[in-house]
């Protein structure tokens, strides 16, 4: 009766959408929740062991590596198929591979508890949860198709609802629906459907909405706001010839993705192919896991090198110091009136001795290879987070170089250059260089309801995508995806269409509708036939479709 009642103001489908994106916010809210709990509980007893060197040493390195072996402990005793981001996994599922286990309760939960022990090692493993978050919400999606009664329903509605899931997974990260919308179109797939739009935008709000409510409801924040609220001036926040910095911004920060992404696809093949080094991995994942962690604590123990890179913020901590407005410079003349947090923030990355300019420096050169080592801990975690993070730090570095040189103000209005907004170009146009998409931009406009930097932050990001696409090289999830040979539908799943009298063009073979993988000139095929003539393969059937496409 209840049913009948609401299909009377709506199709089932989007209350489906709607519960999707209210289940997958509350998920994301308590796993805030529990990781800021353990990261607190942290901090609190690092801080009690204050004066004893020796103490406080086992104390930040033995918690990240205890709770980093128990969430691959965790993961793999549940579900082996819980490690990792999750994403390439996903956009496989959506091209049409028929893959069980990645959406199951048992992967659920097993990524899930192991995540929240990733995310409350903190800075030190420096990792973060918007992918395996995706894939939280793709698993989640599925189980809604349930309430559908006819078949056919079902079958159209399981791609449609994966799309939307992925969707929700970033909205309810950071409150921004939007983006969450423009990733599932850039990152999830090789092709969007329109009639997906609507119902990607609805479950996005509703989770985006929820997560935001919850904070509110929690006393996080006073009312509805951006997760990290900034307060640029809105009445000249840059000069025009500052948007020429922002595009050599963008050129820097595709310079450092291409210098992270050949480190990452290097360090990845080193653990692949080193034998004793991957026999190691096959058996004992949750010591390996506990050794990495505990020399990633070692180099970054405050009285170590932490010292020279902030060690002692947290992930939020450290991206709400970076995209603050205040100019660095300008704190250096008077810091004595700073209130909190804002002082254990300057402490932080101007610690005595130092300038803040070594410390950020030395952040952007120790962070790539802390980062490149953390990707190879086969536990639930994501990595769009740390390289946002990365980003606002080198934009921090150039915004805080230009203030600095430019200290008397620009023109003769006096307007002195704002640093946060170099760190918020700085985080989107790495990101999307890492990503190769343009979602990142309008994330880190919704994340901190900065609408006044939007062209600044967009022109990096063009840039920055411009030279990291140069030459067909693969992003961040492509060399996952590759790597772990996920890149296309199985061969006897794929049938093939004439285009043309030279053309054709390869389809997935799916219950509804066929998904197109891509297009192939015959005399490329010859070519590529030609110089794999000595290699064995297996024969496969393909269905042939003899009928010509029209082009419009």
């Amino acid at each position: 009766y209840v049913k009948k009642v609401l299909v009377y103001f709506a199709s089932m489908e989007w209350y489906c959408y709607a519960l999707l994106g209210i289940i997958t916010a509350l998920m994301s809210f308590f796993m805030d929740m529990t990781v800021a709990k353990l990261l607190n509980a942290h901090q609190w007893l690092y801080g009690c062991l204050k004066g004893h060197h020796l103490l406080q040493f086992l104390c930040w390195t033995l918690y990240p590596a205890c709770l980093c072996a128990l969430s691959t402990s965790f993961a793999h005793s549940i579900c082996p198929f819980s490690a990792g981001s999750g994403v390439p996994e996903a956009r496989a599922i959506l091209l049409g591979m028929d893959m069980p286990d990645y959406l199951s309760l048992s992967n659920l939960f097993a990524k899930l508890f192991g995540l929240i022990c990733t995310l409350a090692s903190g800075s030190t493993v420096f990792l973060g949860k918007v992918g395996p978050f995706v894939h939280l919400s793709i698993m989640v999606g599925p189980t809604f198709i349930l309430l559908y009664e006819n078949q056919m329903e079902i079958r159209a509605a399981k791609g449609e609802m994966l799309v939307v899931a992925s969707a929700v997974g970033v909205a309810s990260c950071f409150g921004a629906p939007v983006s969450g919308v423009l990733f599932s179109i850039e990152v999830m797939g090789t092709h969007y459907s329109v009639r997906d739009y609507c119902p990607c935008f609805f479950a996005a709000a509703c989770g985006a909405i929820t997560f935001r409510l919850l904070s509110v409801c929690s006393r996080d924040q006073e009312t509805i706001q951006a997760l990290f609220k900034t307060s640029f001036s809105s009445d000249l926040p840059y000069q025009p010839f500052e948007i020429f910095i922002f595009a050599l911004l963008g050129l820097f920060c595709s310079i450092l993705s291409c210098i992270y992404l050949f480190c990452h696809r290097w360090a990845l093949r080193f653990i692949k192919t080193n034998k004793p080094i991957s026999r190691f991995l096959a058996t004992e994942k949750s010591l390996y896991s506990a050794i990495v962690a505990f020399l990633l604590a070692c180099f970054t123990f405050y009285h170590s090198a932490g010292y020279f890179i902030a060690a002692e913020l947290t992930m939020k901590q450290l991206l709400t110091s970076l995209l603050d407005g205040t100019s660095w410079y300008t704190v250096s003349q008077n810091a004595s009136v700073l209130s909190e947090p804002q002082k254990t923030f300057w402490q932080a990355w101007n610690p005595p001795g130092r300038s803040y300019f070594q410390t950020l420096g030395f952040f952007i050169a120790a962070k790539v290879g802390l980062l490149v080592v953390a990707c190879t801990l086969p536990l639930p975690a994501g990595y769009f987070m740390p390289v946002f993070v990365y980003g606002a730090a080198v934009g921090r570095l150039v915004g805080e170089g230009s203030a600095y040189l430019l200290s008397d103000g620009i023109s003769s209005a006096k307007i002195l250059i704002n640093p946060g907004g170099y760190a918020l170009a700085g985080a989107a146009a790495f990101s999307g260089a890492v990503t190769h998409t343009l979602s990142p931009a309008l994330l880190a406009l919704e994340m901190t309801g900065q609408c006044s930097h939007a062209v600044p932050a967009l022109v990096a990001t063009l840039v920055s995508n411009a030279v990291a696409r140069a030459k067909h090289r693969p992003s961040f999830y492509d060399v996952n995806t590759l790597l772990i040979c996920l890149q296309a539908p199985p061969l006897n799943c794929i049938f093939l269409a004439f285009l043309s009298s030279e053309a054709l063009a390869f389809f997935s073979r799916l219950p509804d509708s066929p998904i197109l993988l891509g297009t192939i000139n015959k005399s490329q095929l010859r070519e590529r036939l030609h110089q794999h003539r000595n290699e064995v393969i297996e024969p496969i059937t393909c269905r042939v479709i003899t009928r010509t496409v029209q082009s419009y």
